[in-house]
């Protein structure tokens, strides 16, 4: 943990510092409850700091030949892949992961750092023809500016690269605010990497406040131009109002009550392995994680039987152990909201059959039958809770489907691709995958929900025009008739 310790600072205009908060954070291991380090938080004065670094940095940034940008993007990702080892260990003491969530973690940082050193040469404006005579019409794309970038505990490093790199690569200054439950992981780690990669001091930020200190600094500090938020959909919605007020672009990527159809011709037992990865991969709690499994009746009993009995032999404890598949939920409080929600469900109706037990932090998967009205399908469990659902007909498993207020991700297993897709075509949400899982993303595709999922989205050329804007230049080689010319007014 030595390098964890070397971390533990606030990183604005270029140093490493305490913050001038009021606040002693203490972050601990959520498997074993140790204090694995204290972080002087940041405060309002630290934030127009960080802001005003990032604002001043981007002026010189924004010019930089855009070679210069993406070979220093290049070296970051050589960064990531050399340190992969201590990142790894860092998010599983830190956030809990296993070692195989922790390593898809950090491919997925890679990836994304990757793609975005493409940017700055994708950065082309155009041409367009002009109703004028003699007029020119230029179209420049220019970087926004400054970027706030806060990041949620899940996926830390991850799901905070996502708009750190863009938005660097695209030529902004960004200020990046991590989960003070996550704040290594999901954000000084990003610092020391870019900074050694050789990003400009001053232009990323990394601070670390307590938010009953600062409230609602970070969003409505007059410089950032876009703030990129991941998280719950309450905070989002929140966020999202605060941006509207301040006529500011926000990205919104928020919660999710995934469903998995199976089909009455699907392969059940891919089905069932489908299942498990999208529901118990870290432990439930991803965006994308399935919440609700919607089974045809002629194979709903065999699935259970075969998804029960698959999920009583998944590894569970230590993540430090390699093998193990579920480790830790974040905190305590989590576990108690996911309990009142199956105390309700049961209530409801809904019947258990695999009843899980709760050690410290660590929760066994439970999976419930019920209908979509029961507790633990109505709401975002984040945890490794499953609610089977039988259906007669696919019309009505669609129904199901739509029926919540989250549209992020999904899953459709059927006996032919096509009428999967069919299927997929009819589920409002913004990605479905056909005879796979829920949790899939990728740096070159669109991700990102409807509904109450969130606004924007990630991924190849649309995270380059998310974090960046355009300007029309026109230009007038000939002299344009007007009646107020000169010779008409005479």
């Amino acid at each position: 943990m030595d390098l964890y310790s070397k971390l533990t600072k606030n990183y604005i205009s270029g140093e490493w510092k305490n913050g001038n908060g009021n606040t002693e954070l203490e972050v601990d291991n959520p498997y074993s409850g140790e204090i694995i380090g204290k972080i002087k938080t940041a405060s309002i004065d630290d934030i127009n700091e960080a802001y005003e670094s990032a604002k001043e940095a981007q002026k010189i940034w924004k010019d930089k030949n855009p070679f210069e940008r993406s070979q220093i993007m290049e070296k970051a990702v050589q960064l990531f892949e050399s340190h992969r080892e201590e990142l790894v260990n860092i998010l599983i003491k830190e956030s809990g992961s296993s070692h195989l969530k922790a390593n898809v973690e950090v491919d997925f940082v890679i990836a994304i750092t990757k793609e975005s050193a493409s940017f700055p040469l994708r950065m082309g404006g155009e041409i367009i023809p002009s109703l004028v005579a003699g007029k020119e019409n230029r179209i420049y794309r220019k970087p926004v500016g400054v970027v706030g970038v806060i990041g949620p505990f899940n996926f830390p490093m991850y799901l905070a690269q996502r708009s750190v790199a863009p938005a660097l690569a695209t030529g902004n200054g960004v200020v990046l605010k991590p989960d003070s439950q996550t704040p290594v992981s999901g954000g000084t780690i990003l610092a020391k990497i870019m900074e050694e990669a050789g990003v400009p001091k001053g232009l990323f930020n990394v601070v670390i406040p307590n938010r009953k200190e600062v409230g609602d600094r970070m969003i409505e500090h007059p410089i950032p131009r876009v703030i990129s938020f991941t998280g719950s959909t309450g905070v989002g919605r929140h966020i999202g109002e605060v941006c509207g007020r301040l006529i500011k672009k926000s990205i919104l990527e928020l919660g999710g009550n995934n469903a998995l159809l199976v089909l009455e011709d699907a392969d059940i037992d891919r089905a069932v392995n489908s299942a498990l990865f999208g529901k118990f991969m870290h432990n439930g709690q991803i965006c994308m994680s399935l919440n609700r499994i919607i089974v045809h009746e002629k194979l709903h009993d065999k699935f259970v039987d075969k998804f029960v009995s698959l999920a009583k032999k998944i590894k569970v404890g230590n993540p430090e152990e390699k093998d193990t598949l579920i480790g830790p939920l974040i905190n305590k409080r989590s576990i108690e909201t996911i309990l009142s929600h199956i105390d309700k469900a049961k209530s409801e109706g809904a019947k258990i059959v695999l009843e899980g037990k709760v050690e410290g932090n660590v929760m066994h998967p439970y999976i419930l039958i019920g209908s979509n009205e029961v507790a633990t399908a109505q709401n975002e469990m984040f945890g490794p809770v499953a609610t089977i659902i039988k259906v007669k007909t696919d019309q009505e498993a669609i129904e199901i489907a739509n029926d919540t207020q989250y549209g992020l991700s999904g899953a459709v297993h059927a006996g032919t691709v096509e009428r999967g897709v069919e299927v997929a075509k009819q589920i409002v949400t913004g990605m479905v995958h056909v005879n796979d899982q829920s949790v899939n993303d990728e740096p070159l595709i669109a991700f990102g929900g409807e509904k109450d999922s969130g606004i924007g989205r990630f991924g190849g050329i649309r995270s380059l025009l998310e974090f960046t804007t355009e300007q029309w230049i026109s230009t007038q080689s000939d002299e344009r008739e007007s009646p107020f010319h000169v010779n008409y007014l005479k």
